[in-house]
């Protein structure tokens, strides 16, 4: 747990009003994980989204999800990255 690197982060998603009413929460998840990628410096199918997160997200339905998100991203060893809420 020595290589361990964490980051709070906050993500804007502005770009999500660009795609289709009934595809918005799941392009938000899309730019959570492109973030964290750029972020941590790591490929996206490395990233794994927290289930509260995701919650989160989708609160609000598929048509409204929040214009922005603070999440806590942590690196682990084998190049995991795991992003959850940041409390």
């Amino acid at each position: 747990m020595a290589d361990e690197s964490e980051r709070i982060i906050t993500i804007p998603l502005r770009a999500t009003r660009q795609a289709p009413r009934t595809k918005r929460a799941a392009r938000a998840i899309k730019e959570i994980r492109a973030q964290a990628a750029r972020h941590m410096k790591a490929d996206q199918e490395s990233i794994w989204i927290d289930g509260a997160l995701n919650e989160k997200i989708w609160e609000n339905g598929i048509r409204n999800p929040p214009s922005k998100v603070t999440v806590k991203a942590v690196k682990f060893d084998d190049g995991l990255v795991e992003v959850s809420l940041a409390e």
